[in-house]
């Protein structure tokens, strides 16, 4: 099938069906579900502990750093992220939680290379566990591969983006700020 047609959600279960291999189809849309199941299930793990870790340094209330007594994890925080990654799908198209999920994923890894640059370059005398080769060249590299990426998403990521940025900036704001245990180690 030509390459244009490809132009769709699903585009690898699209060239199977063409070929009229029903098991194939099947067996890619499986993968598929279970696919997005890994997302949502890595994103309510990881969120909630980042939850977690900003509630202990303050930065989030304290109940979302609450932990359950008989498991030992971050209870509340997993079931608000859950909450989130039950009804996100349910109520937004792929398409916009896929530039969500893509435009958040690539700001992080912007953040990331910008942290370790400025923290070489600031705090050369810090541990480090491990290294990062080739420093700024590789940080700088990081940083300009994803906004290349991130410039290829749509302007409604980006609106999408800045919102939530701005959610942030008044939670930080209005309550982080005060509560910081790195900004005030007395709070």
């Amino acid at each position: 099938m030509s390459y244009t047609r490809l132009n769709v959600g699903a585009p690898i279960a699209l060239g199977i069906a063409e070929t009229g291999v029903r098991w194939g189809e099947f067996l890619v849309l499986i993968g598929t579900i279970m696919g997005l199941s890994t997302v949502m299930l890595v994103m309510l793990l990881g969120q909630s502990r980042v939850f977690y870790s900003m509630s202990r340094d303050g930065l989030l209330w304290q109940w979302a750093g609450a932990i359950h007594p008989r498991f030992r994890t971050p209870w509340i925080s997993s079931i608000v992220v859950g909450v989130f990654v039950a009804l996100l799908p349910a109520l937004l198209p792929i398409n916009v939680l896929n530039d969500l999920t893509s435009i958040g994923t690539l700001l992080a890894f912007v953040i990331v290379c910008a942290g370790v640059w400025v923290l070489r370059r600031r705090r050369p005398d810090l541990q480090r566990p491990f290294k990062t080769p080739l420093v700024p060249l590789v940080p700088i590299l990081g940083i300009l591969c994803s906004l290349g990426l991130m410039a290829g998403l749509p302007l409604s990521a980006w609106l999408r983006l800045f919102a939530w940025l701005i959610i942030g900036m008044v939670v930080y704001y209005t309550y982080g700020v005060k509560h910081s245990r790195v900004r005030n180690p007395a709070a």
